[in-house]
């Protein structure tokens, strides 16, 4: 293990050799090094570092984003509500209406996509068959769409985008009425659909997943099978989202709020044991989740002007009562959110296609904003090609316990990116909801901060040498 010295007070010359290429990509990226006071207002406790700021979009992110065409997607979300109803028992085999016909639509559109890729693209019919159940009559088959764009350099890190392109009315059983689903969820998997054939032409450097998930509203058939299947191949799965009811801004009262997302993560995970939760809750960490660092991910590369949006973090699984894709993943113990429109139309979402005193009423494209799909699209994007093209989120990292001190040691495990400049470490105060200061620490797999842990919380993540940061690693107690 490459240690620093443990005195960074007597270590001033050390400390700023090893930084120096992180300094460096970090002004690249748009980070200018400043005292810890900017003039914003009193931090305390004071401590070392820079503010933090946002990563800007480079060049390629920029065109990357410029690429997503609203006019593809509104004419996704007509194709699929053209097949009448796709829900997850109407018919798999009839070629103008039902699930059947979607699936075999959303196929052909995912292959030609990947026969822009070089090869690097693969496209999956990934099909089991689900035992009855609650709302499951019969054994059914399920079957999601997945396209895989295989990294270049860390092909067994991966990252899954995602919708659900299974429809209901009212009455989840009823298989043959019409189930427009324009967007619930036709808008998630048409933003999933474009962002796949954008990023085909391009490399990331990890593995990224698009996935248009069935069984979504019978239970989450569909992607707990994905999300197990990967589990099972043992991919590094280290962020998901799905998007699912991302297709209008405007709730049934008429409130809008056209560049504003939600993005629900949870806290203490639900895969971790009742010993990992009370040890997450004994160093204050239950805000600290890898789904929340991925979180705040997002909104450092994707709340900006290059995507017109605000990203609202919720601090929550999902909404009441109701629960989406990323739960099965969630349940794997990967990271996942669920990014879903700031007001929901109760007045028209999962309403059977019916006249009322001259209203029409249903999941209906009439109540879609493209424009506003297309933002969401871009939100996603961004996110999604920002963690590709960065390093991973470190792993191993610790605090260690061992000694009564006014100082912090943190230790972390190298990554294996040949591009890979160094690390930070990130503070804030413990009543900050994200990471206000950085300090570089260069190539190094541990550090002392001349700042107590017993007054703010701290992280680590890694920087390439192009400046891409990844998510912030946070440490468990070590001995």
């Amino acid at each position: 293990m490459v240690e620093s010295n443990p005195r960074p007070g007597t270590s001033r010359r050390n400390f700023l050799t090893a930084s120096a290429a992180v300094l460096g990509a970090s002004a690249a990226m748009g980070h200018t090094a400043q005292a810890a006071e900017d003039g914003s207002g009193r931090v305390w406790p004071p401590g070392p570092g820079v503010r933090t700021r946002p990563q800007a979009p480079d060049r390629e992110l920029r065109s990357l984003l410029a690429e997503l065409d609203e006019r593809r997607m509104e004419a996704s979300v007509r194709r699929l509500v053209s097949f009448g109803t796709r829900h997850t028992l109407s018919s798999q085999t009839d070629p103008q209406r039902g699930i059947g016909a979607a699936r075999d639509w959303i196929f052909a559109e995912l292959q030609r996509y990947a026969a822009t890729s070089g090869g690097r693209m693969t496209v999956e019919l990934q099909s089991y068959v689900q035992p009855a159940g609650p709302r499951i009559p019969v054994p059914t088959t399920i079957t999601s769409v997945v396209a895989t764009l295989r990294g270049s350099v860390a092909p067994n890190r991966v990252y899954v985008v995602a919708g659900h392109y299974d429809s209901r009315v009212t009455d989840v059983m009823n298989a043959t009425s019409d189930a427009p689903g324009a967007d619930d969820d036709a808008s998630g998997v048409a933003a999933v659909l474009d962002m796949a054939r954008v990023m085909a032409t391009r490399a990331p450097e990890a593995t990224i997943v698009f996935a248009a998930v069935a069984g979504e509203e019978q239970g989450l058939f569909g992607s707990d099978y994905l999300a197990k299947q990967l589990k099972a191949a043992g991919a590094d799965v280290q962020g998901m989202f799905t998007n699912d009811i991302v297709g209008s801004s405007t709730a049934d009262d008429g409130t809008k709020d056209p560049h504003v997302v939600r993005l629900f993560a949870e806290g203490v995970p639900t895969s971790e044991t009742p010993a990992q939760a009370a040890t997450r809750q004994s160093v204050g960490g239950e805000n600290d989740s890898p789904s929340r660092q991925l979180a705040r991910f997002v909104t450092e590369v994707a709340d900006n002007s290059a995507t017109d949006m605000n990203v609202e973090v919720v601090y929550r699984r999902d909404r009441y009562l109701r629960g989406g894709d990323h739960i099965s993943f969630l349940q794997q113990g990967f990271p996942a959110a669920r990014f879903t429109e700031p007001h929901e139309d109760y007045a028209h979402q999962h309403q059977d296609v019916r006249f009322e005193n001259g209203v029409q009423y249903g999941d209906l494209v009439e109540f879609c904003d493209f424009r506003y799909l297309a933002r969401v699209a871009r939100v996603n994007a961004a996110a999604v090609w920002s963690l590709a093209i960065a390093p991973g989120t470190p792993k191993g990292v610790k605090i260690r316990t061992s000694r009564l001190t006014n100082e912090t040691d943190l230790v972390w495990e190298r990554g294996t990116e040949p591009d890979l400049a160094g690390y930070e470490i990130v503070w804030r105060p413990t009543t900050e909801p994200t990471w206000t200061h950085a300090i570089p620490v260069g190539e190094v797999t541990a550090y002392t901060v001349a700042l107590s842990k017993d007054n703010v919380f701290f992280g680590v993540r890694a920087m390439d040498r192009a400046g891409h940061r990844s998510p912030v690693g946070f440490p468990v107690p070590a001995p």
